[in-house]
């Protein structure tokens, strides 16, 4: 017992200082949980023994990472993508792995081992990807849509091969397609019994368990779901991840989708970084040492594969060429699905020792690579004369400090922070945004605001941002011991600027002053015209023209004021939430129903949301008129209560009332 308690401890001090070094050196920490694993093996350190406990519980990290897929996979998404997912998307996976399969069985693999290896080095990586499309604000984006739409596709593949994998290794050749017929047969009926209990009982439960309002139930009450979904397909012989995939997929449409998947996340990335420990464990260190030549050029194939294939597909399916290599770039990668199938594989003895530890270290490699890849695109793409100076239009945010000078810095970019910025844009005030939610980056920066990802109390961060050279930097968040820290680093950096804050109360307000604070004002909607009369005065607004405007809003009953996006979090009360009205950013993909449709036509009057803005092709047009016809890849920015933008999100895509 104490052996094995000094094992997990040691587990995870290694577990905390990889996510750690490698957080800090910008890569994912799935990678980090890798190296752990690596560390841990017997074929290294070799101070963990796997046991049978270790990869149960793995596995439920599996299951609960399909559930927060199964969660994010919404129909009517999908089918205003369908020429994307079911086009490019099965183009994609189709060529690549019979591509991949070809060229295995010609290097004298099984046809057996060619497919297992062929179908996992098709995948990319979801988690890298969407993450790394999000803090660059490029989800909205045409090369973003490809991506996701294909990413889409992928995780879609993974549900069949989940199902196949095991009964290749069952039967081999022989009575294969009896073997499978009665795997969907069972799946079939599977998921429709989940698809009975997701309509008629589900919702029924959930909402009972919202009106005790207990968080702890909530959350048991989620974790008992994907578990009986899961435990139900495993009793039929089928995959547990399939079930929880199923469940998170009945529950996705719910307006209870984001709690859920917040509740889920904890467990899911303890879990999942659990599992990529044992996966990591298998890795043999000495064989990759001695064939890391052989590792490397397929290391280049694969890069060289997966992009020409991905560039040419996307070209024949009629998109940009500077789009279609973005695209590949993102995607050349294996993902983290491959590595369930790799631990699937190695299970059912599908795949040899020698090689899992290739296919790891290859796709270790390859997610580490691809921040890096992404992040030189625009370079590559002008280098090889895809990306001329006529089509400048690759909408990355300036990373150079020395693009903004004489500016305001705005800590946050929730509600208060909005306000602050859309009082500053008409006196022609230039100002950046820092905000950590990737969510409210994705939805500004697709508005066109200058908006940066990071947490402000990284130096780094605020140099980024050029808060040397700001006039002054505004903080709007009300957390005294976080406002502390973020104060300490931006005097260390910049130690004369004005610092403008937003507290509760006035009960911290002769600490805040000996820490350098300039001026402290109060919350409340008054708080928010406080603040923004303060930062015009500060920037040298005219009195009279603030007084003006406060005095024009408080007549029109703060509209602009409830004009803000919320990200996934918003930090007012719930039933505050669902009175007030929002900005939420959709873009229009080329199927949605709405495409080639006026304004009029639509009648979202009658259904209480308004678009305030729309951008077309890099411009910017505000209220527009009934008259205009909405175009494919327009990016909408809706107004209205919570679940009203939702039902008319799902309307605009798909056409259902």
């Amino acid at each position: 017992m104490q052996n094995i308690n000094t094992q997990i401890f040691t587990l995870l001090v290694a577990a905390v200082l990889f996510v750690w070094i490698f957080k800090r050196v910008g890569l994912p920490p799935i990678l980090a949980y890798l190296a752990t694993g690596v560390l841990a093996g017997s074929h290294s350190v070799g101070w963990m023994t796997q046991t049978h406990e270790m990869d149960l519980v793995a596995e439920l990290g599996i299951v609960f990472l399909l559930f927060s897929l199964g969660l994010e996979f919404s129909i009517s998404r999908l089918m205003a993508m369908r020429n994307i997912v079911f086009g490019l998307g099965s183009l994609q996976v189709v060529v690549t792995s019979t591509v991949l399969i070809v060229i295995l069985y010609c290097l004298n693999f099984s046809l057996l081992t060619s497919f297992t290896i062929g179908v996992i080095m098709m995948l990319s990586s979801t988690a890298v990807v969407v993450k790394l499309l999000k803090e660059n604000g490029e989800l909205n984006k045409r090369r973003g849509q490809l991506a996701i739409g294909v990413l889409l596709l992928q995780d879609i593949a993974v549900v069949p091969l989940l199902i196949i994998l095991p009964l290749l290794a069952a039967t081999g050749s022989q009575s294969i397609s009896w073997a499978l017929a009665v795997a969907l047969t069972k799946g079939a009926f599977v998921c429709l019994l989940l698809w009975a209990i997701g309509k008629w009982i589900l919702p029924k439960v959930f909402n009972e368990i919202a009106l005790v309002r207990t968080d702890e139930l909530f959350m048991l009450t989620t974790l008992l779901v994907a578990l009986f979904a899961a435990l139900l397909t495993y009793s039929f012989g089928l995959s547990m991840a399939l079930g929880a995939f199923l469940a998170g997929m009945m529950l996705g449409e719910s307006h209870y989708r984001h709690q859920l998947e917040a509740d889920i996340r904890p467990f899911r990335d303890i879990l999942m970084g659990l599992f990529c420990v044992t996966v990591g464990m298998q890795l043999n260190v000495m064989y990759v040492l001695n064939n890391s030549l052989l590792i490397i050029g397929a290391l280049v194939g694969l890069l060289v594969l997966k992009i020409a294939v991905m560039a040419i597909s996307a070209q024949l399916m009629g998109e940009r060429k500077q789009d279609a290599l973005a695209c590949a770039f993102m995607l050349w990668q294996m993902g983290e699905f491959g590595f369930v199938l790799i631990a699937l594989g190695a299970q059912h003895q599908l795949l040899t020792n020698q090689q899992v530890s290739f296919l790891i270290a290859l796709g270790v490699l390859s997610m580490a690579l691809t921040p890096f890849l992404i992040d030189k695109t625009p370079f590559i793409l002008k280098r090889i004369g895809v990306l001329d100076r006529a089509s400048q239009a690759w909408e990355s945010e300036p990373k150079s400090s020395t693009l903004y000078s004489d500016h305001v810095i705005i800590c946050g970019f929730s509600r208060v922070g909005q306000t602050v910025a859309r009082f500053l844009k008409p006196e022609a005030i230039d100002y950046i945004a820092i905000e950590s939610n990737p969510i409210l980056v994705q939805e500004g920066k697709a508005a066109g605001e200058p908006i940066l990802f990071g947490h402000v109390k990284q130096k780094d961060i605020l140099k980024c941002a050029g808060v040397e050279r700001a006039r002054l930097v505004i903080i709007t968040f009300t957390e005294f011991e976080q406002t502390q820290i973020v104060i300490d680093a931006i005097k260390q950096v910049a130690p004369e600027v004005k610092i403008l804050i937003r507290t509760k109360d006035d009960s911290q307000l002769e600490r805040l002053k000996e820490l350098g604070v300039t001026e402290v004002v109060p919350e409340t909607l008054e708080a928010s015209l406080m603040l923004v009369s303060h930062v015009l005065s500060m920037s040298g607004v005219p009195m009279s023209r603030i007084i003006r405007r406060v005095s024009t809003e408080r007549h029109n009953r703060y509209q602009l004021l409830q004009r803000f996006f919320t990200g996934e979090y918003l930090d007012v009360d719930e039933g505050a939430h669902e009175r007030l009205e929002y900005l939420h950013v959709i873009a229009l993909p080329d199927k949605a129903f709405a495409v080639n449709k006026s304004i009029a036509a639509l009648n979202l009057a009658k259904r209480k949301v308004s678009i305030k803005a729309l951008r077309r092709q890099n411009n910017e047009i505000d209220n527009p008129s009934e008259h205009t016809i909405l175009l494919a890849n327009d990016i909408l920015i809706l107004q209205g209560k919570p679940r009203r933008v939702e039902r008319v999100e799902h309307y605009l895509f798909d056409g259902i009332e």
